[in-house]
């Protein structure tokens, strides 16, 4: 039987380290976001401004990770392989929010934002 698997595995290097990835690898493209301007007399038009793009996941902790040197992360260049053959990149990417550590697991988590265009696709062939 042929493995159809579109999720579930995944690979991810920040600037061509591999890292230890756990699980809830998340990314979004940062396009726009769209809202509805609405009056008591109805519909105004839209609001349209943008989105940051990002990518995220959570890491396992190990000897050869310092944890504290995500903080400092600025410029990287994240690829993410996923088992469904689709490439995610992020180019010039800085680190946001908290790298705390869940020793009873661990892991932690950490965000990667950066400007418009900075997370790009490569669709399976």
């Amino acid at each position: 039987m042929a493995d159809n698997a579109d999720t579930g595995t995944a690979f991810i290097s920040v600037d061509g380290r591999t890292l230890r990835l756990v699980g809830e690898l998340t990314w979004d493209p940062g396009l726009v976001d769209r809202e509805t301007q609405k009056g008591m007399d109805g519909i105004h038009g839209r609001k349209i401004t943008p989105r940051v793009p990002f990518i995220s996941g959570v890491f396992r902790d190990s000897s050869g990770v310092a944890v504290a040197d995500f903080n400092g992360m600025n410029d990287v260049t994240i690829f993410a392989q996923l088992i469904s053959g689709k490439n995610v990149t992020g180019r010039n990417m800085w680190q946001v929010g908290e790298t705390a550590v869940n020793s009873e697991e661990g892991t932690f988590t950490v965000r990667f934002e950066g400007a418009q265009g900075a997370v790009t696709e490569e669709l399976a062939a």
